[in-house]
């Protein structure tokens, strides 16, 4: 009998409670992983523990991310509380030699943990810019994945995707590399140079049948 990998999933916050939208979940119990509930721990040492404890990380969607901002936050994006973001980078930060998959807010915290920037507001940033916000009207759209990428091994040349986002990727961080874009030339995906971090500015949980080797890509390497 195998063993599934354990793979930690990170929450969000607020008003005091943890929560994490069951999509999460369902995707690593589908893909064949063990998901696990990531606690928000105040200590390294603690944050350092749990990730012995796993095999993989996935860090989930979440409100607006402060670190490598360019410009200010709109009205209808709140800040990332930053309980969250401190949990977030403590266990990320001791979490350096197995996989990590970043959906949505924990793409743009992995480019911004390596250095990278990002738009405030895309929209207002980058004139003729689609609406990627559900919020704002966005609607699905689809992303380009770049010749020789694993995304793109994976999904395709292309994908219809949803979008969930106001935020997005200026500059990639130090050893990452942009491998999917929107029609309007938004970043949509990203990988790190060896292979361990894999971001997506879309919400793959949501559609799991089409995004099913994804996540069993995801987990396989976890098992290794």
């Amino acid at each position: 009998m195998t063993t599934r990998p354990r793979i930690g999933i990170t929450t969000g916050y607020n008003n005091g409670q943890q929560q994490v939208d069951i999509h999460y979940i369902r995707a690593i119990e589908a893909a064949g992983g063990l998901p696990l509930i990531a606690p928000m721990l105040e200590s390294p040492q603690a944050a350092a523990d749990f990730a012995a404890l796993l095999d993989g990380l996935v860090i989930t969607g979440g409100p607006g991310i402060t670190q490598g901002l360019i410009g200010d936050l709109p009205p209808d994006l709140p800040p990332t509380d930053p309980a969250r973001v401190a949990a977030d980078t403590r266990l990320f930060q001791v979490f350096t030699a197995r996989p990590v998959l970043g959906i949505c807010y924990g793409m743009q915290f992995i480019n911004a943990q390596a250095g990278g920037t990002i738009y405030a507001d895309v929209m207002a940033q980058q004139p003729g810019t689609l609406t990627h916000s559900a919020g704002r009207g966005g609607t699905e759209h689809p992303v380009t994945f770049m010749e020789g990428s694993r995304l793109r091994r994976l999904l395709g040349e292309n994908l219809p995707v949803n979008t969930y986002h106001i935020q997005a990727i200026a500059e990639t961080g130090s050893g990452l590399r942009a491998v999917g874009f929107a029609p309007d030339g938004v970043i949509e995906a990203i990988e790190s140079d060896d292979g361990r971090l894999v971001g997506v500015q879309f919400h793959p949980e949501r559609f799991y049948e089409r995004a099913r080797p994804l996540f069993e890509d995801f987990v396989a390497r976890c098992r290794h």
